[in-house]
């Protein structure tokens, strides 16, 4: 067994005793409610933008109970917070929302988790049927999770700046610019060689919208040993994406100069899961409103990220809290969290509901922002991620990618800085 495929037991162990440490505190508890007792107060945690805001607001109407919305800019921010919750059995809150690259982290520990299935109804045929089995723990028996949302693939694009270029600007032509990766470069190098500007905000951003079209293991085989030097996923991702360096503005995803470049229009593409377009709004600012538009992705699709509502053993309020994830993940509120900020409904009425299937942006100039998205949903597979995946993509991959991009190290260095990395950043 080589170094990349080599687990390490004691992270194993250090892993279970958190989760463990987590459960017994968690059961610990005195200060118990009364059977029947109404909260006061829930609490949930999200990161990024679910576009709950609204949501949480009606549910303080029909039920009385108060809800905190708890939001984390960044998932490499909110995972730590979660792990100290779990640890030390108090903080997290009565709903918890879990990203596909920490769930499986996450449900290695099931009983930190409550079992959804006696305190919500029966939606097991209502979701995306592989949205709904990833939801529950290993060995199928505890069902931990609600499905939220899935990250269909699009790019966002400044019009103004492609007019500016002398590129087209109406979003079809936009997509025929790009029909592969190849394309997209080209288009870049076009883009740059106009303006003297660059095209697309980081290699980063190219890998996600590469990496996750593979349909394939990325950095886990299926026995889940660390596979980083060997796959030919994350082989084709690396590649494709350094090698448009020459058109990358170096901004890195969540720095205050990504945030920024927005607004100033430091780039002029940017890779857009459907949760990203709040984002992407809400940095823009109103200024921007009308200069960014929405086409397909090169090479055809792709998922990116996606999530699932689960409430923790600590919560003492676990039927109540349960109710208000099934609340958040109905058809009618993932139509509305849609609307509100992007993340894509898996709900099977959602995808079918008129108002999603002819919503127009009116930010992203009037783009069918529905029926872009909801076209591939159904046909996104899911992508094998091991129970270390975002620690290995945002402690190993990604580092060593900016360290190439940035000028810290050369392509082959870099690559081997990667698989070295991986192998402790994936140990469980």
């Amino acid at each position: 067994m080589n170094l990349t495929t080599r687990r390490t037991r004691l992270a194993a162990g250090a892993l279970a005793a958190i989760t463990a440490v987590g459960g017994l505190a968690a059961c610990s508890s005195d200060d118990s409610p009364a059977e029947g007792e109404k909260p006061a107060k829930l609490v949930v945690d999200t990161f990024g933008e679910f576009g709950y805001d609204d949501l949480v607001k009606e549910y303080e109407q029909q039920t009385g109970i108060k809800v905190e919305l708890r939001k984390t800019a960044q998932l490499g921010d909110y995972r730590p917070k979660l792990v100290r919750y779990l640890a030390t059995g108090k903080g997290a809150a009565d709903v918890t929302a879990l990203e596909e690259g920490i769930l499986n982290e996450f449900k290695a520990n099931p009983g930190n988790w409550v079992d959804l299935t006696p305190l919500v109804a029966d939606h097991s045929k209502e979701y995306l049927p592989w949205k709904w089995e990833l939801g529950k723990a290993t060995d199928g028996n505890k069902l931990i999770g609600l499905p939220t949302d899935v990250g269909s693939l699009a790019v966002c694009y400044r019009k103004d700046l492609f007019q500016a270029a002398g590129l087209p600007t109406e979003r079809d032509e936009v997509a025929a610019l790009w029909p592969d990766w190849n394309g997209y470069h080209q288009a870049g190098q076009k883009y740059k060689q106009a303006t003297g500007k660059a095209f697309v905000d980081s290699i980063t951003a190219v890998s996600n919208g590469v990496l996750f079209q593979q349909g394939s293991d990325l950095f886990y085989d299926k026995e889940n040993n660390v596979i980083a030097d060997s796959s030919p996923a994350v082989r084709t991702a690396w590649d494709t994406a350094t090698s448009m360096v020459d058109i990358s503005a170096k901004a890195t995803t969540w720095s205050p100069e990504w945030f920024g470049g927005f607004k100033q229009g430091t780039f002029a593409t940017t890779f857009c899961p459907s949760w990203m377009l709040g984002i992407v709004q809400e940095n823009s600012g109103e200024e921007n409103k009308g200069k960014w538009d929405v086409a397909t992705v090169p090479g055809g699709g792709g998922n990116w990220g996606g999530s699932w509502l689960a409430v923790p053993e600590q919560s003492k309020y676990p039927a109540e809290a349960a109710k208000l994830a099934e609340f958040l993940t109905n058809a009618t509120s993932q139509v509305a969290a849609f609307k509100k900020s992007g993340p894509l409904p898996t709900n099977l009425e959602a995808l079918k509901n008129e108002d999603f299937l002819t919503y127009t942006n009116e930010y992203f100039s009037n783009a069918p922002t529905g029926k872009i998205f909801g076209e591939v949903v159904e046909k996104i597979q899911p992508v094998h991620l091991g129970p270390k995946h975002q620690a290995v993509k945002e402690n190993a991959y990604e580092p060593a990618m900016r360290a190439f991009e940035g000028g810290q190290a050369t392509k082959e260095k870099a690559w081997e800085q990667f698989t070295k990395d991986a192998v402790t950043q994936g140990a469980f």
